[in-house]
């Protein structure tokens, strides 16, 4: 039975306070360089290839809010600013700034047909793109939002990320993911990968930190190797694992099969993906562009442990 599911008020509260990273990202084609000359004080300007390299920005919250996996291979440089520096830029430069964010797929941009009181953004932070109203989410004109604006732009952008409905949570739910199952993490980081370790975790108290990590195809599949779950080509079943991968053999996502019928799942390493619990029809369609395999835990190995690519795409 399909029920609703929504996140507490603390989470939301915290949602909102971490929405916007402490640092302005802006990404620049080649040739936008000369139009902003004047104005590249008091920043970092980085080539493109060192700034995704670069340890300081390659944290969970700033992927995340700034959407890194949709930026265009033409933003060749990477702003890098603190909130006062897009104040101070001229008008006609903040508004071409902005339209280049949306043209290179920088995340942070909302409509403003999202905001129900469309006064309580300010006019220089929304741009016509297409014939739509743009909004550009910066640190600064954040922090100065009425706060149910920021609540609603929040819960809006986390029901596009995952429908706030699940199935109920049948009656042989393993103890040890009662607490999660149709609940949101308060943070971005964990993924459908921690949730499934932690799923068929043999010693759930120890391992209940795992379920928050970011947990990457290679970590996964040794983990499983280590757990005794081995591929089979029989149908899936109570405490199997389903496993979705892309041509190149790179897991791609994976659930834990409750009971033949129910799976623990997470959608996404954000915190707007919640654990919870859905049936077979929803967790193949949503992943059904991949191809699936069904792990068993088995008492002695009977099948031999298969080598994943690495990837940075997993969720």
């Amino acid at each position: 039975m399909e029920i609703a599911i929504q996140p507490a008020e603390q989470q939301i509260m915290k949602w909102v306070d971490t929405y916007i990273p402490e640092r302005d990202l802006f990404f620049l084609a080649e040739n936008d360089l000369p139009f902003y000359q004047d104005y590249l004080s008091g920043i970092l300007l980085f080539p493109s290839k060192e700034f995704f390299n670069h340890s300081s920005y390659s944290n969970i919250e700033m992927v995340n809010s700034y959407m890194y996996w949709t930026i265009s291979k033409d933003a060749q440089f990477v702003i890098v600013a603190p909130p006062s520096w897009i104040e101070s830029l001229p008008s006609v430069k903040k508004e071409m700034l902005f339209k280049r964010q949306h043209e290179l797929g920088r995340g942070l941009l909302c409509s403003l047909s999202m905001v129900s009181d469309k006064n309580s953004i300010p006019q220089d932070y929304i741009v016509e793109v297409n014939d739509e109203q743009i909004v550009a989410l910066q640190k600064a004109m954040w922090t100065n939002l009425p706060y149910s604006t920021k609540e609603e732009i929040v819960c809006k952008t986390a029901r596009e990320y995952d429908e706030w409905t699940a199935e109920q949570a049948p009656a042989n739910l393993p103890s040890h993911l009662v607490a999660y199952a149709n609940s949101f993490a308060t943070l971005h980081g964990a993924n459908c990968l921690a949730a499934v370790l932690y799923a068929i975790s043999s010693e759930p108290a120890r391992d209940e930190w795992i379920i928050k990590e970011w947990v990457h195809d290679q970590t996964f599949a040794l983990t499983l190797q280590q757990a005794d779950y081995n591929m089979t080509d029989s149908p899936f079943q109570e405490t199997d694992v389903i496993v979705w991968i892309d041509e190149q053999d790179i897991i791609q996502h994976a659930a834990y099969c409750i009971d033949g019928k129910h799976f623990f799942n997470k959608n996404g390493q954000t915190c707007f993906n919640p654990w919870k619990i859905v049936d077979w029809a929803n967790l193949s369609n949503e992943w059904n562009r991949f191809t699936h395999r069904i792990y068993r835990k088995e008492q002695k190995t009977s099948v031999k442990y298969q080598h994943y690519s690495v990837s940075g795409n997993n969720i």
